[in-house]
């Protein structure tokens, strides 16, 4: 091992932390040191549904997104603005961050799902109660522009953030398997985010969901990342989380490869991905192209192979039918060699 992973080890294993009853209370711009993680979920528990970004254009698409937290077993607590439009937002800053504050503060909720993306957690982020949410561990899960809450709320309470599954759509078979294998029956050492299972034959292979190493390597560290754009949307304000030693998950859509050239060179001119073990990307979607352009592995080839660590593109992660679900703060190997991602430590209790 070389000199720079032996120190990106040596502080992946500071930042891993554990269980404990007691919390401590970071100042601003700081990162909880402990790890909270929150109870698994059973069968019959209750899930409290919110939107905290953008809503349905339909009331019935919210009624769609009840009826799938019922299909898995569970019984449904709707949020007080859920049905609540305001343009683009799902309700005012304050209404939003309120539903994420009272689903937290409710004993009798188990679980906290969100609707779906689209924009407006960075509003909230400066109104939730942070002390509340650190007493009441909670699975808290979405993707895309959820990423501004998971991430914010583990950099300042230290507790498991779940990158996975909007109520936007139903759960393929896959989904629904990586969702019960990391959120209700967890065991140590698993692997999550791996393609789906493809008949191949003759002439016939998985030219979807392939996996690309830019860099070979193994690193172990906490898992951290998301949405590309809102981990960058972070940087500078007091919810920027601390990339030191951790396996960085990234992915995105809608986004062409100059601007995903652009996310990733902010987050080098910060000095950020310097800082991280590995680097674990997940699906770019929609990354439409005009005239003359690079294509969106040559940026990642460009803007990361000369990391010194682990890098590599292609992991169920982000705006795809079949999605992993990844918990944020979680300790975690990388093996580019052979393209896994591995969860070393259970996500709940």
């Amino acid at each position: 091992m070389n000199r720079r992973l032996a120190i990106q080890s040596l502080v992946a294993a500071t930042l891993a932390g554990s269980i404990s009853p007691a919390r401590a209370k970071p100042s601003p711009g700081t990162v909880a040191a402990t790890i909270l993680k929150p109870r698994r979920l059973s069968q019959g528990d209750t899930v409290g549904l919110i939107a905290p970004a953008s809503n349905e254009t339909e009331d019935e698409d919210i009624r769609i997104a009840a009826d799938i937290i019922e299909s898995l077993g569970f019984r449904v607590r709707l949020g007080e603005h859920v049905f609540t439009r305001n343009l683009y937002l799902a309700g005012t800053d304050q209404q939003r961050a309120d539903d994420v504050n009272k689903m937290f503060a409710q004993d009798d909720v188990d679980a906290i799902f969100c609707l779906r993306g689209g924009y407006g957690t960075p509003r909230i982020l400066p109104l939730l109660d942070y002390d509340l949410i650190a007493d009441n561990p909670k699975i808290l899960m979405g993707f895309s522009d959820i990423t501004g809450i998971l991430t914010a709320v583990h950099s300042k309470t230290g507790m498991v953030g779940f990158h996975g599954s909007i109520l936007k759509h139903s759960f393929s078979e896959y989904t629904l398997n990586e969702f019960k294998k990391v959120v209700m029956h967890p065991t140590p050492r698993t692997s999550i985010g791996a393609a789906p299972p493809f008949e191949s034959g003759e002439g016939r292979v998985d030219a979807a969901n392939r996996m690309t190493r830019i860099t070979g390597g193994k690193a172990r560290g906490p898992l951290l990342g998301g949405n590309l754009s809102l981990i960058c949307s972070l940087m500078g304000t007091e919810f920027e989380p601390d990339f030191r030693g951790r396996i960085l998950f990234l992915e995105d859509v809608n986004e062409a490869p100059y601007r995903i050239d652009r996310l990733l060179t902010q987050l080098l001119l910060a000095n950020r991905l310097n800082e991280v073990a590995g680097i674990a990307f997940g699906k770019f979607t929609k990354t439409e192209t005009s005239g003359n352009s690079f294509s969106i592995e040559e940026v990642l080839r460009d803007r990361c192979s000369d990391l010194g660590v682990p890098v590599v593109r292609g992991f169920m992660i982000g705006h795809v039918a079949d999605r992993t679900v990844v918990p944020i703060g979680i300790e975690a190997e990388l093996n580019a060699d052979d393209a896994t991602l591995t969860l070393l430590d259970t996500a709940v209790v």
